[in-house]
């Protein structure tokens, strides 16, 4: 049994976007002392104990930050409800219990290098193609707001941020993110995969992961204003976040553009260079790679693809 956590932080406020996606805004008893003090892109860890059964202990989990690092004030977290958790202690069920002057824990120091200067670098001129899958927005927000908090008036149009759900309501943040297209330049599409179940939708249709297949590729291409067969690393980096599900399905396709991932055994099994660069950067908590590198089936005709695309 994991031992009890000492709360050290609390729930300022919550907003339930839907009954399953809430944004927690959690202020920490000791507020970092300076100023920028993570980097958009990272994440903090959350924990709870759980009183109702405390034979289950403690369970914590690791979450991305929503809030950019340059705000004063509390740090945000967009989460989803888990309706079908591994473990029987998930965090989730804790967290909806929580109301307002609640106490959690929330480990002091943010991590990761899902962040643009730990991958490409700030001063990369390409199109940064952001791709998320329900809460998976939450690090690109925080980029943007970033942005946003050090230069109010700073161009967006080389950010794209595509956003799936399954319905309208669950694309958190898209009302923010509008704005910023009018103001900024942002380029923000949201899909949704049940489209039958929101007659109203007039906007993409599909998984967020469909905008890289087939003739939506060459839409997408024409929205950003690249020339057919321009969506290239030349011309274009991708960050991922999601589910396995997005994460592959967004890796497979673009395989035939020149896309490599950031992942050592992943580019080993595909037969990639060591002098070619990475082009597609994605967070995973899971060591696992996301394609299944043992399986001569699925690796051989991938591999067959890179190479063709490399020119190899």
């Amino acid at each position: 049994m994991a031992k009890p956590l000492e709360y050290n932080a609390t729930l300022t406020e919550r907003v339930d976007v839907t009954e399953a996606l809430t944004l927690f805004r959690i202020t920490p008893d000791q507020p970092p002392i300076q100023r920028p003090w993570f980097t958009p892109g990272q994440y903090c860890v959350l924990g709870c104990n759980n009183a109702e059964k405390p034979e289950l202990g403690s369970v914590r989990r690791s979450m991305s930050i929503a809030s950019a690092p340059e705000e004063d004030g509390p740090i945000e977290f967009y989460v989803r409800w888990v309706a079908k958790p591994e473990s029987e202690n998930p965090l989730t069920h804790l967290l909806w219990k929580l109301k307002t002057g609640d106490r959690v824990y929330m480990r002091a120091v943010a991590a990761g290098v899902f962040t643009v200067k730990d991958t490409v670098g700030l001063d990369d001129p390409r199109i940064r193609v952001m791709v998320a899958a329900g809460t998976g927005s939450a690090p690109f927000v925080s980029m943007v707001r970033s942005e946003l908090r050090r230069n109010p008036a700073a161009d967006l149009s080389k950010w794209v941020l595509l956003h799936g759900a399954s319905y309208p309501a669950d694309l958190g943040y898209r009302d923010e993110l509008m704005q910023l297209v009018e103001r900024n330049r942002l380029k923000y599409w949201g899909t949704v995969s049940r489209p039958k179940e929101a007659p109203d939708w007039r906007g993409d249709t599909g998984r967020v992961e469909g905008f890289f297949e087939g003739a939506r590729l060459a839409d997408l291409e024409k929205r950003l204003g690249l020339p057919p067969g321009g969506f290239t690393p030349d011309n274009v980096v991708i960050f991922i976040c999601g589910l396995t599900g997005t994460i592959t399905g967004t890796i497979v396709p673009l395989i035939d553009r020149g896309f490599v991932p950031d992942f050592k055994r992943i580019r080993e099994a595909l037969g990639v260079p060591a002098d070619v660069k990475d082009s597609i950067f994605y967070e995973q908590y899971d060591t696992e790679p996301v394609i299944n590198i043992k399986d001569p089936t699925v690796v051989e005709p991938l591999r067959a693809r890179m190479q063709a695309a490399l020119g190899k």
